[in-house]
């Protein structure tokens, strides 16, 4: 037995023990989740240590005496309080930091989302994408706008945009799902190649 098969074999039989949730929860499916979470963390503790704390916080602050560090040192270090009953409080403070960075980035997202739709809308109606671009950009912002009741004409201009919304959802979807499909197929090849050979 050599050290690839039994490697293979304990892939295999994790790989059998998630597909067994197919059938119902169960204990072989618990075990490989919560291994797979621990084996996760295992890994993630000493990754962020190594690229994120000596390199931004040990090596700025006892080495190049940059003491300022100390400070967001400090708020990221309050997120260990969240774990305690009575001075959880504490973790919050971090939190609106955090989300008022995410607050900086929506004039990013405006740009790299609206804008770049705007600018896709108001190009030369000269070919087909073009003109379906600027039909689906029309007729969705007019579903979207609830002050008039979408009866009559205005309806059916509306009825447009919402088949634009269902094609650009279900693209979306089958992507999804192709995606899962191939990473599915990925693992059945690995069963039936590299556990038991049976494709070869």
């Amino acid at each position: 037995m050599t050290f690839e098969f039994i490697s293979n074999t304990v892939a295999a039989f994790l790989t059998l023990c998630i597909f067994s949730f197919l059938y119902k929860d169960n204990p072989f499916y618990k075990f490989a989740e919560s291994l797979f979470v621990g084996v996760s963390m295992g890994y993630a503790i000493p990754l962020v240590y190594e690229n994120a704390f000596i390199p931004f916080v040990y090596r700025p602050i006892f080495v190049e005496h940059n003491f300022l560090i100390i400070i967001p040192s400090i708020m990221g270090a309050l997120y260990i309080f969240r774990f305690t009953r009575n001075l959880s409080w504490l973790s919050r403070y971090p939190i609106v930091f955090g989300m008022a960075i995410v607050g900086m980035g929506v004039p990013m997202s405006m740009h790299g989302s609206v804008l770049v739709q705007m600018r896709s809308a108001m190009l030369p109606l000269d070919n087909l994408n073009t003109i379906l671009i600027f039909i689906g950009t029309v007729t969705i912002l007019m579903y979207f706008f609830f002050s008039k009741e979408h009866r009559g004409l205005y309806g059916k201009i509306t009825n447009i945009g919402v088949w634009f919304m269902m094609i650009g959802f279900g693209a979306s979807f089958g992507y999804t799902v192709m995606a899962r499909i191939s990473l599915l197929i990925g693992r059945i090849q690995f069963l039936l190649d590299d556990w038991l050979g049976i494709m070869r």
